[in-house]
């Protein structure tokens, strides 16, 4: 095996352990992880993301299940109108991107350039969203949820379709979509969120398996480790300040997205 390869594996145990330590920004690394260390394409990059998101965050949502910190409902009301749109994204858009999205002078901009830019946006908006995180006021308090059913649904939409094209979780957006439009407390919408993004990523997943050939022992290898490495950063968490670590990892992954327009532009 080489040490690349190696590091793309290692790369998989800590996705998973950011996902125990903070509840999510993990699979943020993920399509990087499998583009630059392990050598895959994009749009294969992006497929294996979702899986892997998925799977892993199904081990979370049932260690916050048992801990009572998921409200089914919301769940329910939020993942239908998002998986609808990541499989919609997944089996039918992503397709439909041409080859060469568009050309700058003598620079063309392909489908490959195209996705890990705009996933590199995304990963900026990420990184904001975790550098700046507040402390919700009223996270502990539990109060019967209300919902603002058509902003939820065009919530749904939008990260379900950001989901589909760039293989990642959405939880920086599925948060405060909980909080803000739901009324969720954090911790529970938390631990919503990862139900929701659990059951759009490998639905979303689903659209890819008619039309793109999967390396299933490579996939479920790195699964595997994925869900090792959340196991160990939900015990680890207890040890741990998670809030620093979310700041932290928030300027990481802001590093992570100028470095990859540098390479992918520049």
């Amino acid at each position: 095996m080489e040490l690349i390869e190696l590091l793309g594996y290692l790369g998989a145990l800590i996705v998973g352990l950011v996902l125990g330590l903070i509840g999510g920004g993990g699979s943020i690394l993920t399509v990087p992880i499998l583009v630059y260390l392990i050598g895959l394409n994009p749009i294969i990059a992006t497929a294996y993301s979702l899986f892997v998101v998925g799977v892993t965050s199904i081990i979370g949502a049932f260690q916050n299940y048992k801990k009572g910190l998921i409200d089914f409902k919301t769940a329910i009301i939020f993942s239908i109108p998002a998986f609808s749109a990541v499989y919609v994204t997944r089996r039918f858009l992503v397709p439909m991107i041409p080859e060469v999205v568009f050309t700058i002078e003598d620079f063309d901009i392909t489908k490959d350039i195209f996705i890990m830019v705009f996933f590199a946006i995304i990963m900026i908006l990420a990184s904001f969203s975790m550098i700046r995180s507040k402390k919700n006021k009223t996270e502990e308090n539990e109060q019967e949820p209300t919902y603002n059913y058509p902003m939820i649904a065009v919530e749904g939409i939008v990260v379900g379709v950001l989901t589909g094209i760039v293989g990642a979780g959405g939880g920086f957006l599925i948060i405060p979509a909980l909080v803000l439009l739901a009324k969720l407390p954090m911790k529970k919408a938390v631990g919503t969120s990862l139900l929701i993004i659990a059951i759009k990523s490998l639905i979303g997943f689903l659209g890819d398996l008619s039309h793109m050939e999967i390396d299933w022992p490579f996939l479920i290898t790195f699964t595997i480790i994925s869900i090792i490495g959340i196991v160990l950063g939900v015990w680890t968490s207890k040890f741990i300040s998670g809030k620093k670590l979310k700041k932290g990892f928030g300027y990481f992954t802001l590093v992570m997205a100028v470095y990859i327009l540098y390479k992918e532009l520049l």
